[in-house]
């Protein structure tokens, strides 16, 4: 994942309703988009991705809660959301039965969605990690949680700063 270099005119120059919108985009929760914004303006991509980092570090309680509830269940994509379909494509439908059952048993152990970055990892891979996972205390699997959401934070701010770009560059033309 590139993070030197990089745009963040896109966010720096936006007006706070619509950079607050994209930021949820990101991550649903309110204290996390509030933290990357009033953190700008960023002189590149490396410390946008590290105020994401740090705002991710300090979600506590409700709002972390709020973050993981903006995230479907592994086997489940949010309908007609082709960033949640495209995240979670190394699911195949042979295993969503397995994922549902399993992702409920998790829901109920822990009380939030089972969160890991899947991006690159296989249907397998990712059923192993959550049968791992479940038999862990629930205060390590929340800080497991934490840290697989900042790198989905991670990944889908370099996705939005490229689309922003590439949209810039386009509209400059």
């Amino acid at each position: 994942m590139r993070v030197s270099g990089g745009t963040t005119a896109w966010l720096n120059d936006a007006g706070d309703d619509r950079a607050a919108g994209l930021l949820r985009e990101v991550c649903a929760s309110r204290a996390w988009a509030r933290a990357v914004l009033t953190a700008r303006p960023y002189p590149d991509l490396a410390a946008l991705l590290a105020a994401s980092d740090l705002a991710t570090a300090e979600l506590v309680g409700a709002d972390l809660d709020e973050a993981f509830a903006g995230h479907p269940p592994i086997g489940r994509p949010r309908p007609g959301d082709p960033v949640s379909a495209a995240e979670q494509g190394g699911v195949a439908d042979a295993q969503r039965a397995e994922f549902l059952r399993l992702n409920e048993e998790y829901r109920q152990r822990f009380g939030h969605v089972f969160l890991i970055c899947a991006t690159g990892r296989g249907g397998e891979e990712m059923l192993a990690a959550l049968r791992e996972r479940l038999g862990n205390p629930a205060e390590r699997e929340r800080e497991i949680a934490r840290a697989e959401l900042g790198r989905i934070n991670r990944l889908r701010l370099v996705r939005l700063a490229a689309r922003q770009e590439a949209a810039q560059q386009e509209g400059a033309r």
